[in-house]
């Protein structure tokens, strides 16, 4: 028999949104916390940027909220948006008070610097590595915490629900509940059962289903994946970010180059050194992300060139280096001196606006089910997430559902024994060829087609080849022992499903989404988000 685990709370996923939500429920309940690798490899720990929080005599929550409904471009929840701004400055405190070192100014208050789309300079940062330094002290917090049990090398498969595929034409989504789940563990190969009373997904982001993402390689879509086949609604899936400056170099894996570094005063020039976002916003360098990202493929298609160029040089070189001493040695890594060199940047994909539909206390459509931080889908973010908003967001949603948890009753209705994972008839095999061959083929299909700039005819073609993969990959998985390759395999081949579909739904332009066939935004698709369901979605 496999093992089994029993505890209050399962959460599945390390990054802001699951360590912040831990710590608050931790001296009430039993946290079961979940991770597929070591717990600092996150999104969380990539955050170079920081926490946008209205810290300034000369901010305001208006000026934020205001700022951030005019990046999402008409689709934010502006319930949510003032919820988020209001609640965020309160959270940022409690992470001092953990220990978190963010960078501070003379007269010892916070340092706040400015990115693209913010009108006034709120983003409390720790210099260029603030996810890695909120992920160092959380995750020492939560090991210290005799309440909470950390599983690394486990990775989610599915969630327990008592709902299954054969069953979906007579059950009522709205009956679903959810009692935790299945879960590999990577250094047995056992397959364990995790049952709890409230399960929170904080999984994180999708970045792999793209061929460039700056996000680490975990980042698969597990938690929206899980989700949606257990019955959870997804909403606005299409709205990815595309960051506009990732480090292009053959020797370097994606690395971001932070807003912060054009917040400074960067300016974005083409080969020949000509400045070129004057063309495309009068904002320049600080217009939102998806006005940047779409100028620089503009750009980089018109010249035919390979990259554009961040120009650092007219600025103080102790300053920049005092500032971004993270990006500097990266950069130097490569032989690039970010104070005296043009560093070449391309758009990656960074992050999802998209995920698992919330309420404003991270409740899903899924008895005792939750998700918060990337996962999630709350409204905030609309069309296009503002600048540093994000890590905001893990915490305002972690702490609303910590509190929702924790003022429900934990008396979970009566269901048959949870049976163990079958695997019978299932082998092992060799044949890792065909993982490693469709995940390239995935990524590099949704890279050329489902990119910065689409078209319904590159989406049809996309849609096409995604379901011939996924029919694949399902077959595959049906008859094969199930492995960590595998399961995020046919995670990313879904979420790229989920993709294509809530693209071709959209028929207009709308931030993040931009479609040669629909250039303008449809007044009539404003507030409209884009839903689905795996019970009227094939």
């Amino acid at each position: 028999m496999s093992p089994q685990h029993q505890s209050d709370i399962l959460v599945i996923g390390s990054g802001i949104a699951g360590l912040f939500y831990t710590l608050k429920v931790a001296d009430h309940r039993h946290v079961a916390l979940v991770t597929k690798k070591e717990t600092v490899e996150s999104n969380t720990n990539y955050a170079q940027g920081g926490i946008a929080s209205v810290f300034s005599n000369e901010d305001s929550f208006g000026l934020h909220i205001e700022d951030t409904l005019q990046a999402g471009a008409g689709l934010c929840h502006r319930d949510i948006v003032e919820i988020v701004v209001s609640e965020g400055p309160a959270l940022v405190r409690d992470l001092l008070k953990l220990g978190v070192d963010f960078t501070i100014k003379e007269g010892e208050s916070l340092h706040l610097g400015r990115e693209g789309g913010h009108s006034r300079h709120r983003i409390v940062h720790a210099k260029d590595f603030t996810g890695r330094e909120v992920e160092r002290v959380l995750v020492e917090t939560v090991r210290r915490h005799p309440n909470v049990t950390v599983y690394e090398d486990h990775i989610a498969i599915d969630l327990i629900t008592q709902h299954n595929l054969a069953e979906r034409p007579t059950i009522n989504p709205e009956d679903i509940h959810c009692w935790g789940a299945y879960v590999l563990n990577k250094l047995t190969g056992e397959v364990e059962r995790f049952f709890a009373r409230s399960t929170v997904i904080t999984a994180g982001g999708c970045g792999q289903v793209y061929l460039h993402t700056t996000n680490p390689e975990i980042a698969t879509g597990d938690g929206i994946a899980m989700a949606f086949r257990a019955g959870a609604r997804v909403g606005n899936m299409e709205f990815i970010q595309f960051h506009p400056t990732t480090l292009y170099h053959p020797q370097a894996r994606s690395f971001l180059i932070s807003e912060a570094v054009r917040g400074f005063g960067a300016m974005l020039v083409n080969r020949a050194g000509e400045r070129f976002m004057e063309k495309y916003d009068p904002r320049l360098e600080l217009a939102p992300r998806d006005i940047v990202a779409r100028a620089i493929d503009s750009e980089l298609k018109r010249r035919g060139d390979e990259s554009v160029f961040l120009d650092m040089r007219h600025l103080s070189a102790d300053d920049v280096r005092s500032s971004f001493p993270n990006i500097y040695e990266k950069c130097l890594e490569v032989n690039i001196d970010i104070t005296t060199d043009l560093i070449p940047v391309v758009p990656a994909a960074h992050y999802s606006c998209g995920g698992v539909l919330s309420d404003a206390y991270g409740r899903t459509n899924i008895n005792a089910l939750y998700v918060a931080g990337e996962s999630a889908m709350t409204g905030l973010h609309g069309a296009n997430r503002l600048a540093s908003n994000s890590l905001l967001e893990a915490m305002v949603f972690a702490n609303r559902a910590a509190q929702s948890t924790l003022e429900v009753d934990f008396d979970a209705p009566p269901i048959a024994e949870i049976p163990e994972w079958d695997d019978s008839g299932t082998y092992n095999t060799e044949e890792w060829v065909l993982i490693s061959h469709n995940r390239k083929e995935v990524r590099t299909l949704m890279w050329d087609y489902v990119g910065i700039v689409r078209s319904s005819l590159r989406l049809q073609r996309a849609r096409r080849r995604i379901n011939m993969l996924r029919n694949e990959v399902e077959d595959f998985y049906k008859r094969t022992r199930v492995s960590e390759k595998l399961i995020q395999l046919r995670n990313i081949t879904l979420i790229a499903s989920l993709i294509i579909e809530s693209a071709l739904l959209r028929k207009e332009s709308r931030g993040l989404h931009y479609t040669t066939d629909f250039p303008t935004p449809d007044p009539e698709l404003e507030q409209l988000d884009t839903v689905l369901s795996n019970f009227d979605t094939p």
